[in-house]
């Protein structure tokens, strides 16, 4: 059975104080034994984090390279992640696709070195408006993991994390229905079960992040396919981010 999930990607948002405050109050309150949550604060933040962190949530990395070390400035190796507390990253985040022309093959790239380095991640996947309005969306996001993910073993995939974006829902305006969710959602489940198993596909966990909030999460969550969010500016105001994961 899928793990339930609420991650907060902080972005390039806050500065070390802010980033303290908004750990104890997300510490203060109580949460859903059955529920995970993972924070993905700026990489300087990592190390102060994790000394706060009496294991109410999971540390994790927003960006990080394929090799394990070398004259690759400003990048970020796994192990260097690790020894700072996280145990999880980000792979294939819309942002760093549109912004850091990070495409499809070098995400599988991205995939095998978070494997051979045994840390855990969330693989992003998700279509920008054009293709919405195409309705393409299917075959865009099928692509993206066919490239980039589907040449794992069922073991390797077994218990993973998958992140749909509707990029055309982040910051435009727009907003994705419950039903479009959940039918991307169940898309991407059935892509699995086609691939690997229903048992495979059953254990994946399938996070929605198109602006998720306290006024949507509760009917999100409700849905047969969505085992959680991946938050992006709710989860940087400590009542917004708790009323998400109380959601369930």
């Amino acid at each position: 059975m899928a793990q339930k999930i609420v991650a907060g990607n902080w972005k390039m948002n806050l500065e070390l104080e802010g980033a303290f405050e908004l750990v104890d109050k997300i510490l203060d309150e109580d949460k859903p034994e059955d529920v995970r949550v993972v924070l993905f604060p700026p990489a300087p933040f990592m190390y102060p984090l994790a000394m706060l962190n009496d294991g109410s949530f999971d540390l994790g990395a927003q960006n990080f390279y394929v090799k394990n070390s070398g004259a690759f400035t400003g990048e970020i190796s796994l192990a260097q992640i690790k020894s700072v507390g996280g145990s999880i990253g980000l792979i294939g985040h819309s942002e760093r696709r549109a912004y850091f022309a990070e495409n499809n093959n070098f995400l599988k790239e991205k995939v095998d070195h978070a494997l051979a380095n045994k840390l855990e991640f969330i693989f992003c996947c998700g279509e920008p408006l054009m293709i919405r309005e195409s309705g393409k969306e299917l075959e865009f996001v099928k692509m993206q993991l066919l490239e980039s993910l589907f040449h794992l073993t069922a073991d390797q995939i077994r218990g993973g994390i998958i992140a749909y974006e509707p990029v055309w829902a982040i910051g435009t305006g727009k907003t994705a229905t419950t039903e479009q969710a959940e039918h991307m959602h169940a898309a991407i489940r059935l892509w699995l079960t086609e691939k690997y198993s229903k048992d495979v596909a059953d254990s994946v966990s399938l996070l929605y992040g198109g602006s998720c909030n306290p006024g949507n999460a509760k009917e999100l969550f409700a849905c047969q396919n969505v085992d959680g969010g991946l938050i992006g500016g709710a989860s940087l105001n400590a009542v917004d981010f708790n009323a998400i994961i109380q959601s369930y």
